[in-house]
């Protein structure tokens, strides 16, 4: 049996096998929602559809100093690889704060999540002190997108209490993409300010339409029982401040 779970404060996460770290789209009901961004491309010059995709123990969450923006969050964890951006050319990125600039791009979605996205609500103090916590975290800004994709899913479920209840088993989004229509590949880049050190602006080359941010595992880990993704798990819901618990068979 394969189990992952969290807890918060002095509480450990329970023993057992975690096969797959969840994304988390965070829900803030006392942010209301902005106006779609205005940046938008003509459908006639619409040419490519771009995917960012999140790999790695993300949190989706809305940007509360920007109705038009979406932050990803994630904890530097011990027992995962640093964070890098991949395209076609690639750059590690230390802990700190990230903007990805994004070129003329069709209207933000007003539509529901796909169900197998988990959503859980967080309160903006827990979400403050998340994005504040400096040198512990990752954070990468940018516009809200016409899609969010299930870019791989597992079958898993999670709740409140320990054990899940049954009824939320189904086959979970685990990676997340975020999709733009855009009138050519050029035009991405990031920006940024690493919670120490420097960062020079870096032109994202899109020989395909993809771009990766990755906070993977250790290469050498032999980790049968996947002891580095019940811990990153575990390391997300106590970054975000929340009581979750996750079970996979």
């Amino acid at each position: 049996m394969n189990i992952r779970a969290r807890f918060l404060g002095k509480a450990v996460a329970i023993a057992g096998v975690s096969l797959a770290t969840l994304v988390f789209v965070v829900c803030d009901r006392s942010q209301q929602a902005g106006p779609a961004s205005v940046t938008a491309a003509s459908p006639a010059a619409t040419t490519e559809k771009v995917f960012v995709e999140f790999e790695g123990p993300w949190a989706i969450v809305a940007d509360p100093k920007d109705a038009n923006s979406v932050l990803a969050v994630a904890p530097r964890t011990k027992v995962h690889n640093d964070l890098f951006v991949a395209a076609s050319n690639d750059s590690p990125l230390a802990a700190g704060t990230y903007d990805l600039s994004v070129p003329a791009h069709g209207p933000a979605t007003s539509a529901a999540l796909d169900p197998s996205f988990a959503q859980v609500k967080i309160d903006s103090q827990s979400l403050q002190h998340a994005l504040d916590n400096k040198s512990g975290r990752y954070i990468v800004r940018l516009p809200k997108p016409e899609a969010y994709v299930a870019a791989r899913r597992f079958l898993s479920r999670v709740g409140p209490s320990y054990p899940p209840n049954a009824a939320t088993e189904q086959n979970h989004a685990t990676f997340v993409s975020l999709r733009y229509s855009v009138s050519s590949l050029n035009g991405f880049s990031l920006s940024g300010t690493p919670d120490t050190g420097t960062f020079n602006p870096l032109l994202l080359q899109l020989d395909t339409p993809t771009i990766r941010f990755a906070i993977e595992q250790p290469d050498a880990l032999h980790d049968v029982c996947h002891t580095h993704s019940r811990a990153a798990f575990r390391d997300t819901v106590k970054f975000l401040g929340l009581k979750l618990y996750g079970f996979s068979k």
